[in-house]
């Protein structure tokens, strides 16, 4: 039986020198996921990673993954019928609330519990981080807070009923009721975009929530 080819050795840390904890972006920036800055924060890596991370660990039906991006634009979608006119501040924080996932990906829930505290914490400071690069203040008010959380569960029983095999009892128990969408809504933002799509899109809707 002919051997295993091997693999290249991984770069071992000099003696004192602490393992690397950045990521490299496309755009060049080293973002440290301990210490996150935000000038090493850009919208257009944003929108690349959230755009190729996958909602539902990718059980999902289509011919693509549903990609955090897309899940991103249905939850402002679902909030902005909801609200009305939606000022620069909730609209940013609607399209940010998933942010850290373009550098740690998306965990599912069952999974978060399982990690705990640690889990939390790095993702709590990305999203500070990426809130200050926008202009937004580290910690979101509480009514703004509820407003992404109640359209978050909106998406997701949507996305639980129509991609991900759930029935409807059992998603009402765990995201609560559907949001009420036009039904071209819904099928256009239920379709899974090709990654190219949902960053175009993505980066347009941002800019013209940031631009006010």
């Amino acid at each position: 039986m002919p051997a295993k080819p091997r693999s290249a050795p991984k770069p071992v840390p000099a003696e004192g020198e602490a393992p690397r904890a950045w990521q490299r972006m496309l755009s060049g920036r080293r973002l440290d996921l301990l210490d996150p800055s935000p000038l090493d924060v850009e919208i257009e890596d944003i929108a690349h990673g959230l755009a190729r991370v996958a909602r539902w660990n990718g059980q999902t039906s289509g011919d693509h993954i549903f990609s955090v991006a897309q899940h991103t634009l249905l939850v402002e979608e679902i909030a902005r019928r909801r609200c009305g006119a939606v000022d620069r501040r909730l609209g940013l924080a609607l399209m940010l609330h998933d942010a850290p996932e373009y550098v740690i990906g998306d965990m599912i829930s069952p999974f978060k519990a399982v990690m705990g505290g640690a889990y939390k914490a790095v993702e709590g400071r990305l999203l500070a981080a990426i809130h200050l690069r926008f202009g937004l203040p580290p910690t979101l008010p509480d009514e703004t807070v509820r407003i992404v959380k109640d359209a978050d569960r909106g998406a997701a029983f949507l996305e639980a009923t129509r991609l991900a095999g759930f029935a409807e009892a059992e998603a009402r128990k765990f995201f609560g009721a559907p949001p009420d969408l036009p039904a071209r809504v819904e099928t256009d933002f239920l379709r899974p975009w090709p990654a190219g799509e949902a960053e175009r899109r993505f980066l347009e809707r941002f800019s013209r929530i940031d631009a006010g």
